[in-house]
């Protein structure tokens, strides 16, 4: 009886630890990108691949419906303010037309495949809100609304986490273990606030911001040795040019301080732009540009209604080739600022900021 009995408490510790251990928690915030505007039929374009074909596999079933995660559960506090909560599955991102993804799909799937422990991702991000001013931490002057309400977010899920996880017992705890960060596009174009954008150094104050960002976030929750990414934007891909790369530049710089060497990670996104995707993109911003220079010659009495939706048509038969058309519905809901609203591009982002936070974590 006795080797009986100490068999079943081996076979007890072999399958309690997993709820047992504290729950990990990752806090994801941001603006649109954050947010996520990648719609879920663009998926199959994950599989076209054949190097992102296995991680389609892993973000659905069988049947071909998304994976629900059975370890990964997620709180989300939305672009209209609403909170959204349950296991992660696909449909966390932006809201509206419907279901949507954004970083966070792939890297809690890469979390609970890593970790053998329950994940709890929090994620705050608001469409169109800047460092500078939405998010801006308290140490740089009055802290903004966007920065105040992903903390008291934050704060209020620690406080019952049984309510996101049924099974959680307030005994096992918890640990903030990462933060990601993926914003950037209203810094970027504020002429403003960088009046200096286009010359070196001419995002320095952005610098400055996210590194008091960092501090202020870490001080704030508490956690103080706190494992950060920065989601270095990555519109307009490796080629991009101009005050974009200084933009990058500026992103990154917290990551080589001395004070946060080892524990905040820059992680580029450019790789994940999709080329194909962009170029076709481009023709369209050719003959949108086009149907607003001859909306205003029909506006002026120039030109007949009739004649300028005659060459708009044209114009998009001579540039975009039933190919185009067919990849771009396949692979691409949304505008490039939003990374082509296409779920390869997260899923790869996702991923990759997981793997940047796996080696942070602590034993």
């Amino acid at each position: 009886m006795q080797t009986i009995g100490i068999g079943l408490v081996l076979l007890l510790v072999a399958v309690v630890p997993a709820f047992a251990k504290p729950v990990k928690v990752f806090i994801l915030a941001g603006q649109s990108n954050m947010e996520g505007h990648a719609r879920v039929e663009t998926f199959d374009y994950i599989g076209d691949d054949p190097a992102t074909a296995p991680l389609l596999k892993q973000m659905r079933n069988a049947d071909g419906t998304p994976k629900v995660c059975e370890r990964v559960w997620i709180s989300y506090l939305t672009g209209e303010n609403t909170v959204k909560e349950g296991k992660l599955t696909a449909g966390y991102g932006a809201l509206g037309r419907g279901p949507k993804i954004g970083p966070e799909f792939t890297f809690g799937l890469r979390m609970e495949e890593k970790l053998n422990q329950p994940v709890l991702l929090i994620k705050t991000a608001w469409g169109g809100k800047s460092l500078h001013t939405d998010f801006r931490p308290p140490s740089a002057g009055e802290a903004g609304p966007c920065y105040r309400l992903m903390i008291e977010h934050v704060q209020k899920v620690l406080q019952d986490i049984r309510r996101i996880i049924p099974d959680y017992d307030p005994k096992q705890g918890y640990e903030i273990a990462g933060f990601v960060w993926l914003q950037g596009w209203n810094d970027l174009v504020d002429a403003k606030v960088y009046p200096k954008r286009a010359e070196p150094g001419g995002y320095a104050l952005y610098s400055e911001l996210l590194a008091k960002f960092i501090r202020d976030v870490r001080k704030d929750l508490p956690a103080p040795d706190l494992p950060f990414v920065i989601g270095v934007l990555g519109v307009g891909g490796m080629e991009a040019k101009g005050h974009i790369v200084n933009f990058r530049e500026a992103m990154a710089a917290p990551a080589a301080l001395p004070e946060f060497k080892g524990r905040v990670v820059a992680v580029p996104t450019a790789p994940f732009w999709d080329a194909r995707l962009a170029a076709i993109d481009a023709k369209l911003g050719q003959i949108k540009a086009k149907r607003q220079q001859l909306g205003k010659q029909v506006q002026e009495g120039k030109l007949t209604k009739e004649e300028a939706d005659r060459q708009v048509k044209e114009l998009a038969a001579k540039l975009i080739t039933p190919e185009d058309e067919a990849l771009w519905k396949r692979g691409a809901s949304n505008a490039g600022y939003h990374y082509l609203g296409c779920a390869k591009t997260f899923a790869l982002m996702g991923r990759a900021f997981a793997d940047a936070l796996l080696p942070l974590q602590k034993p």
